[in-house]
C-alpha cells in the first residue's frame, strides 16, 4: 500500500461522524486472483485424493497387488453320515455325543434275534443241498454198476443166442434123414428166436441204464447250482446279521447322536454323523480374480472363530466350472431380465501340515482366503 492511499484512508476515517461505519479497503485484483488459484487447487487435491482411494478399494491400478482374498471360503471336511443298512429295534447305543472313536468300534445295536434265526435256516438249507448232491454220486454210481450189470447181460444173451443159432442148424441138417424129429426142430427154432429177443432186450435195458447215469449227470449240475445258491443265501444272511452292528467306518470324532435305546429305525435313517481329521478350505473366488490362481501356489487364511488366527495352505485344485453351473435350478439368462454379476469359482486349498493350532479346525468354519499369484508354477 502506496503513502497516499494511506493518507486517504486516514483522512476518511478522520471526516467520518461519530458512530457511522468507516469506508472499507478496496479489493486488490492481484489478492484476488491468488485466492482463486488457491481455492482450484484445493478442490483438485480434494478430488485426486477421492480418485486414489477409490482406486485403492478396488485394487485398480496403481494400487493392484499380486494377493487375490475373499471372504467367501469355508473349512470343508469328509463328514460321514451313519446309518443302518437294516431296520429294527436299537438294543444299544454304546457311544455319547462328541466322543472320539476307531474304526470298527461299534456304534449302535440292532435286535439281531430275527437276523440269526434266517442264518440258522439257511444253513439247514445249504445242508440239504449238499446231502442232495452227495445222494446224486451215490446215484450215479449206481447208474455205472447197472450199466456193468446189463453189459453181463448182453453177453449171457449173446452165448444164448449163439447156443440157438448151433443147435438149430445142427436140427435142420439131421431132420432130413430122421434122426431129429419135426417138433425138435419146431423147438429149436423157438429157442433161437427167444435168443435173439433177449439179446435184443438186453441191449435196450443196457440203453436205458445208459440214458439213466445220464439223467444223474444232468441233474449233478443243477444241484450243484443249487448248492451255490444255498451258499449265497448263507453269506447273504451273515451279512444281514453283521449289519446289525452299526461300527464306525473310519478314525474320526462323532456329532451329535440322534437315537436312544429303545428306538426302531428304518434302514438309511441318520443316526449320527463321523468328521474324520482330513479336512481342507474350499475359497469361492471372483472369477475377475482367477487370471492368475495356479495349482500349488502358496495361501494364508484368518479363521473368524479362532480370534483371527492365521494358517496357511496351498492350491490343490481349481474347480471346473463355476458354482452356477452346478446349482439344481439353472438360470435362463435369454428371459430378458439378465443382470451381469461376477460369478464364483470354487478353489479347494489344503492346509499344510506342521501347524498345531489347525487341530482347532472344524468343518463349517469362516475363513478370510488369500492367495499369493506371483508364483506361476
Amino acid at each position: 500500500m502506496t503513502d497516499d492511499t494511506r493518507t486517504t484512508t486516514t483522512t476518511a476515517i478522520a471526516e467520518t461522524p461519530e458512530g457511522a461505519t468507516p469506508p472499507s479497503e478496496p479489493t486488490s485484483p492481484v489478492r484476488s486472483r491468488r485466492v482463486r488459484i488457491l481455492s482450484s487447487i484445493s478442490f483438485a487435491c480434494v478430488a485426486l485424493a477421492g480418485i486414489l482411494l477409490v482406486l485403492y478399494a478396488w485394487r485398480l491400478p496403481p494400487f493392484g497387488s499380486a494377493i487375490e482374498s475373499t471372504e467367501n471360503a469355508l473349512v470343508r471336511g469328509q463328514v460321514t453320515i451313519i446309518g443302518p443298512q437294516l431296520s429294527g429295534y436299537i438294543v444299544d447305543v454304546p457311544v455319547h455325543d462328541f466322543q472320539f472313536v476307531k474304526a470298527g468300534d461299534l456304534l449302535v445295536q440292532l435286535d439281531d434275534r430275527i437276523y440269526k434265526q434266517r442264518l440258522a435256516q439257511a444253513i439247514a438249507q445249504l445242508q440239504q443241498q449238499q446231502a442232495a448232491l452227495a445222494n446224486n454220486l451215490q446215484q450215479r454210481k449206481s447208474a455205472e454198476a447197472t450199466i456193468a450189470q446189463r453189459q453181463a447181460a448182453i453177453g449171457d444173451a449173446t452165448a444164448q443166442a449163439a447156443k440157438a443159432r448151433a443147435d438149430l442148424s445142427r436140427n435142420q441138417a439131421l431132420v432130413s434123414d430122421g434122426s431129429v424129429s419135426r417138433r425138435d426142430l419146431d423147438l429149436a427154432r423157438a429157442s433161437e428166436a427167444a435168443a435173439v429177443a433177449s439179446l435184443a432186450q438186453a441191449k435196450a435195458a443196457l440203453e436205458i441204464a445208459r440214458q439213466d447215469r445220464e439223467t444223474v449227470v444232468v441233474n449233478r449240475a443243477a444241484l450243484e447250482a443249487s448248492v451255490e445258491n444255498a451258499k449265497a443265501a448263507v453269506e447273504l444272511a451273515r451279512i444281514d446279521l453283521d449289519n446289525t452292528r452299526v461300527t464306525a467306518p473310519r478314525d474320526g470324532q462323532l456329532g451329535q447322536i440322534g437315537t436312544r435305546l429303545g428306538a426302531y429305525v428304518n434302514s438309511g435313517a441318520q443316526l449320527m454323523a463321523l468328521v474324520p481329521d482330513t479336512l481342507w478350505v474350499i475359497a469361492n473366488m471372483k472369477e475377475t480374480q482367477m487370471a492368475n490362481v495356479r495349482i500349488g501356489q502358496p495361501t494364508s487364511f484368518t479363521v473368524d472363530a479362532l480370534n483371527h488366527l492365521k494358517l496357511h495352505g496351498h492350491v490343490q485344485q481349481i474347480s471346473p466350472a463355476t458354482g452356477s453351473e452346478f446349482a439344481l435350478l439353472q438360470a435362463d439368462n435369454a428371459t430378458g431380465n439378465f443382470v451381469k454379476i461376477a460369478q464364483r469359482i470354487p478353489v479347494r486349498i489344503t492346509v499344510d501340515a506342521g501347524q498345531p493350532e489347525a487341530k482347532h479346525l472344524r468343518p463349517g468354519m469362516s475363513v478370510v482366503v488369500s492367495i499369493d499369484t506371483r508364483s506361476q508354477d
